[in-house]
């Protein structure tokens, strides 16, 4: 269990009850935390990336609008929307915007502040490799970091309040500065500059920013 003291308050609903870049941006340096099965984990946020409405190519709002998958983006602000992608990976994100618009940030990274041995644990469970992990492993991609905080799709719609497994602390401002570019993973929309990091931080994660690469095609196989 825990022996790190909260860092801050929780954060209420409406920090995230705004616009989805502002939130992203200031979602850096706070601390999220999870509570899964009597196991309590928590880590620094370091990597961000926004996800708008409609407009944004690389949202699951741009297509068809409101689906029973998306639905959870357009409100209420401050809950969790997880998904399953790549048929190994869940994510995590953080809904944002008023009621009835869609929005979400996509927390991407973390550096780890407590439970890294329930964290390792967690990680190994799952990975290929038996090669030990450090610390700037465990968290630093948002697979990783679903895997890492215990978050499967149970935890979609989830309140990141305390009344549920998750919750987000207030932390002051990072010293560190902030940059931004094009997000990661994406086959459109990969090119706005959403991504929000700190600049230098070790456990920001290290994927290539640019279009998502597809696995070559089997030979002879022809397009649809």
């Amino acid at each position: 269990m825990s022996t790190t003291p909260a860092p801050g308050c929780v954060l209420p609903a409406a920090f995230f009850a705004r616009d989805t870049v502002a939130v992203a941006r200031e979602l850096l340096g706070k601390v999220l935390q999870s509570t899964v099965a009597g196991e309590q984990v928590s880590g620094r946020i370091v990597e961000t990336e926004a996800y708008l409405g409609s407009l944004d190519p690389g949202s699951h709002a741009s297509t068809r609008g409101m689906t029973k998958r998306n639905s959870v983006m357009f409100g209420p602000a401050g809950h969790a929307y997880v998904y399953f992608t790549y048929g190994n990976h869940h994510m995590l994100n953080i809904v944002t915007e008023c009621d009835g618009v869609a929005g979400a940030v996509l927390v991407r990274a973390l550096e780890p502040l407590d439970g890294l041995e329930v964290m390792a644990r967690r990680r190994s469970a799952i990975r290929r490799s038996g090669r030990p992990l450090s610390p700037r492993d465990l968290a630093n991609g948002p697979g990783k970091l679903a895997a890492a905080l215990g978050i499967d799709l149970s935890r979609n719609r989830e309140a990141l309040d305390g009344t549920g497994s998750l919750v987000v602390y207030d932390a002051p401002a990072p010293d560190e500065p902030i940059a931004s570019s094009g997000r990661i993973g994406l086959s459109e929309g990969h090119e706005l500059d959403l991504r929000f990091y700190l600049e230098g931080d070790p456990y920001v994660s290290r994927g290539d920013i640019g279009p998502r690469r597809r696995p070559p095609r089997p030979q002879g196989e022809g397009t649809k």
